[in-house]
């Protein structure tokens, strides 16, 4: 429970992060009331809390393409208010963003669990003795080091595919109009790959938010029990949905 807590308290300051970036109207409000509302079945009822863990222990892959699906999409529509004034518009496509958003989410469980298990087995091999172990374990600098090592690894060899294709995907579905049915046209990587703005790409996306946010956050991430990773990496989609928004604003 006191993980859910602070994940709480996490979704208020990024809403509360996300009002200093705009100009507060009634829509705003209804906005964070719908949002902070998300959080509050499970602080109200211990059945609904209990449910939720027991699912998410049995059906981990189902859960992590249901709190992409939500969230990180929940990030994206405060990307768009930020930068256009506007929680949705014709062509955006909500739905659509939110089924790439869970199939996201499905390959962050695979990465996860690949890295999670295979960086601590690399400083095994490299000499730090018990490593697998000590991730497992209590707080200790040791297992900050083996966090560091599993978010550095992860971030640095996926984060650049998952942010491309997110990207790609993103066009794609402008292309076709926001609809359902545009979204399972064929994707044209070839057109829309040299089309993309690779100075915002790597500059700020990749130079500037994997060593000085994601890395870090995702070290934090890691020390936490396993069963909330997956929701603290959802919840910090809200988080990339406005640095999305920025890097707009800088192609702009």
């Amino acid at each position: 429970m006191s993980v859910l807590f602070y994940e709480f308290w996490f979704l208020l300051l990024s809403l509360s992060f996300f009002s200093t970036l705009v100009v507060m109207k009634p829509k705003d409000l209804l906005f964070a009331l719908f949002s902070v509302s998300l959080f509050l079945p499970f602080f109200l009822s211990p059945v609904v809390l209990d449910f939720y863990k027991q699912f998410n222990s049995d059906h981990g892959m189902l859960m992590s393409f249901i709190k992409f699906a939500i969230l990180a999409t929940l990030g994206e529509v405060i990307g768009l208010r930020i930068k256009t004034g506007s929680y949705n518009r014709p062509g955006f496509g909500i739905l659509p963003r939110a089924i790439v958003w869970g199939f996201l989410g499905m390959t962050v469980k695979t990465a996860f669990l690949i890295f999670g298990t295979g960086a601590p087995a690399f400083l095994e091999f490299m000499g730090m003795d018990g490593a697998s172990e000590i991730i497992k374990g209590g707080f200790t600098p040791a297992k900050v080091l083996v966090s560091f090592a599993i978010s550095a690894s992860l971030n640095l060899f996926y984060a650049p595919v998952l942010m491309t294709f997110h990207k790609i995907t993103d066009i794609h579905i402008t292309n076709n109009g926001g609809t359902m049915r545009g979204l399972f046209t064929p994707i044209q990587f070839m057109q829309i790959f040299p089309a993309i703005n690779w100075s915002v790409q790597w500059d700020f996306i990749f130079k500037k938010t994997i060593p000085l946010f994601w890395i870090p956050m995702q070290t934090i991430n890691f020390l936490l029990p396993p069963q909330y990773q997956i929701l603290v990496a959802a919840l910090l989609g809200i988080v990339l949905g406005v640095l999305l928004a920025v890097a707009g604003m800088k192609t702009k």
